[in-house]
Order: C-alpha cells, then structure tokens, then sequence
C-alpha cells in the first residue's frame, strides 16, 4: 500500500438521497402535481418512494454499520411551511429526530435545504420565478436552522440550481413545464443564485455551520473542430459558473457528476446527450449506465479541477457520484474509478474533504421514475424491504481503511 492510495483522516466516506426521492407521500409540493397531471412527461408517479419517512431509523443504523460515516439527506419545505408563513413544528421535529438518529451513530449529518421540490404555495405564486422566491427561501432557511442547526454538520442550500431554469422554463421536463421560455429561465436563475446568496447567510447565522451549494459539473468535452454552442448542458454550465461566483464567499462548494459529454465538429456526440427526453429506452450496456449515461467515472476529477480552478482556497465536498447500473460489480468499479480520481486530485493539493456515494437505496429518479437503480441498498418496490448490495460493504471497508488497494476494480 503507498500513501498515493490513502485517503487524508479527516476525510470523509458516505451515501447521500433527497427527501422527496425516498420519503413518500409528499403531497404538497409542485413535483406530486406535476406526476398526476394528464400532461405529465413522468413514466410513473412516486407514491410511497422508499418509505424513508418512516423507516429513516433502521436506514441511518444500516448506513453507520456498513463503515460510513456521513449522510446526505434532504429537509421538505413543502413539509417545514405547507402554507406560506405557517410553520409546522410537528415536520421539525420530524427531522430533528433524523438527526438525533446520525448522532446516536457516530454519523456526520450532511443537510440539503432545498432538491428540486418546491410547496404548492410557492409553486402556484411562480415558482422560482417569483420576484418573492429569494425571500420566502431565506425565511425558510432561518427557521429550519434556528429550530435544526445544533445538530447539523454541513447545511447545503439548494442542490444542483443550475439546472432548474432551464428544465422548467426551457426543456419543460420539471414544474412548471414551460418549454422555450427564456425571460422566466433567466429570472428563475437571477433568482436562485440570489436565494442560494440571502439563505447561506441565514443559514449561517443561525446556526454557524459550514454552508454551501451542490452543482452538477459534468465533463464538458470538445474535439478537435468542435465550437461550443447552445445546447442545455451548455447553458447549464455556463449558469455554474455564476455559482461558482458566488461559492467563492462559501464555506465549500459540493461538486457533483455522473459522466462526460463530448461535442465534435457535427454537435453533442456523446451516449446520453438527449438526457432531457423521458420517452427514450432506458438501456444499459458495458459503455453506458441504465440514464443512458456513457460509462466514465474519471469525470469526478474533471469536474473537482473545475470547482478548484474557480474557487481556489475554498474546500471541495464531493456531494454526489455515482451510477445506474443493474451490476453492483460495474458499480463498485464506478466507485473504485472515481475514488482514484479523487486521489489525483488530493495529490495534485486539491482540498477534497468528502465523497458521498448517490444513492444510499434504490429511489424515485424524478420523470424516469424507478428503473434507474443507483442504490447501495436494493429497495422492494411491494414491501419496502431492503437489501443491502456488495457495493455498500465494499465502500465500508474503504472508509474503514481509508484507502484504496493498488489493483483498481475491473467490471
């Protein structure tokens, strides 16, 4: 074993899921309205998820018992205040219970304020949209945190903004499902990154943790010939950078990816370009993952040298990485890949602290619903039962020894 393969001892190993993917019955909020409308580009509706509201305490056991030592984990807004202004103490306590349950385990809670969902309310006065939106963001985020901030480890704001505008106002894949409008994409961006500004502030006031965002920074690739265009990843990563801005007044900048996009002289070239149409085949192949996503877990170091690149000086938590695969032996390779990545990039004196493996279980994948497996934990659609896959006592153990072996995983 060299020390090119360790991982520093502060760092972090864990798994991470969103409320509104695992918890069920979220009744109120926009994404449940836009599952049941007749319109809707969602292959099924998310219904009961992964039963985590209720089974929260046995998942944060069986996460702590497999080796890792952080969970990232959504609060729902439309749960904490379901009618504007009216805040629900009995949803507090709910999540503070959760917290109270990583703390019991020796777990770091990792939380996310807001992933994808907004509440009704909000959704039916415009949605991010909304000239009110960075007000009623910053309200939420100083009530969640005066009531939960003693017990968090990291508060993340709003995960993955960049892509928000354009999926709702541009692609109509997401609430509101407006499709080439840019006026109310641009002003769902101004928006956000002034939401994401006002609510680390109140965040941090409260409650004094490090605060930051999570982007989505895929591997952007162009060959020889190709000119960058126009295309959505394109105008999503261009939003990252304004971020990316802000992230420099952050306390870290949580980075998050999944595969590389290439473009050559003709256009976007890579499997999985047409990330955005819901209809297509879900498929998988030993190139490509069950998104239709190429196979190429060295997009993590790409995307961890962008974020240092733009905020030199501030830590870097890896907040999402992972696959859809239906072969654990694919994913543990993915992991094993991405790990390495990680390590270049410590070696190279990049301030890495984290990586957090999405997802923990098996959950609802937004329009694609439940076909795309990313779980550590196989979920039984019936009975919720769960089952625990090597991949998850494979990460374990590298959180255990804080490193790698030399031979690196093959598929």
């Amino acid at each position: 074993m060299t020390d090119s393969l360790r991982f520093p001892d502060a760092f972090l190993f864990g798994a991470a899921i969103s409320a509104y993917q695992t918890e069920g019955g979220n009744t109120n909020t926009d994404w449940w309205w836009w599952e049941h409308i007749a319109s809707t580009p969602c292959r099924e509706p998310s219904g009961d998820a992964s039963d985590f509201y209720h089974r929260y305490r046995e998942d944060v056991a069986m996460l702590a018992s497999f080796g890792l030592t952080t969970f990232r984990f959504g609060i729902e807004w439309a749960r904490i205040e379901p009618a504007e202004g009216e805040f629900s103490r009995a949803a507090l306590a709910h999540y503070r219970r959760i917290l109270d349950a990583c703390l019991e385990h020796g777990v770091v809670p990792m939380v996310t304020f807001h992933h994808f969902t907004l509440p009704r309310w909000v959704h039916e006065q415009g949605g991010f949209a909304s000239e009110r939106f960075p007000a009623w963001f910053e309200r939420y985020c100083d009530r969640a945190a005066a009531a939960l901030g003693d017990r968090m480890a990291f508060a993340c704001t709003i995960n993955e903004p960049q892509g928000l505008g354009s999926s709702g106002w541009l692609l109509g894949v997401n609430p509101p499902g407006h499709t080439d409008d840019r006026e109310g994409a641009q002003r769902a961006v101004d928006n956000l990154l002034e939401a994401h500004r006002l609510g680390a502030a109140a965040i941090r006031a409260r409650a004094g943790i490090p605060t930051g965002v999570t982007l989505a920074l895929p591997d952007l690739q162009y060959e020889e010939g190709a000119q960058p265009g126009t295309s959505s990843l394109e105008l999503e990563s261009r939003v990252s950078d304004w971020f990316l801005e802000l992230a420099r007044n952050d306390d870290f900048v949580g980075v998050q990816t999944y595969t590389r996009f290439r473009y050559g002289p003709e256009g976007p070239r890579s499997p999985g370009n047409d990330w955005s149409d819901t209809t297509r085949e879900l498929t998988e192949t030993d190139e490509t993952t069950l998104m239709g996503y190429e196979y190429y877990p060295q997009a993590l170091g790409g995307a961890i040298r962008r974020a240092h690149q733009s905020c030199p000086g501030v830590p870097i938590l890896v907040t999402e990485s992972g696959i859809a695969t239906g072969n654990d032996q694919k994913r543990i390779a993915y992991i094993d890949a991405a790990l390495r990545g990680v390590l270049d990039c410590l070696n190279e004196g990049i301030d890495v602290r984290s990586y957090v493996y999405w997802s923990l279980l098996d959950n609802y994948e937004w329009a694609f619903g439940y076909a795309p497996t990313f779980g550590l934990v196989a979920v039984d659609r019936q009975t919720f039962t769960r089952q625990p896959r090597q991949s998850a006592s494979w990460l374990g153990s590298v959180a255990r020894a804080r490193a790698l072996s030399g031979a690196g995983q093959s598929m």
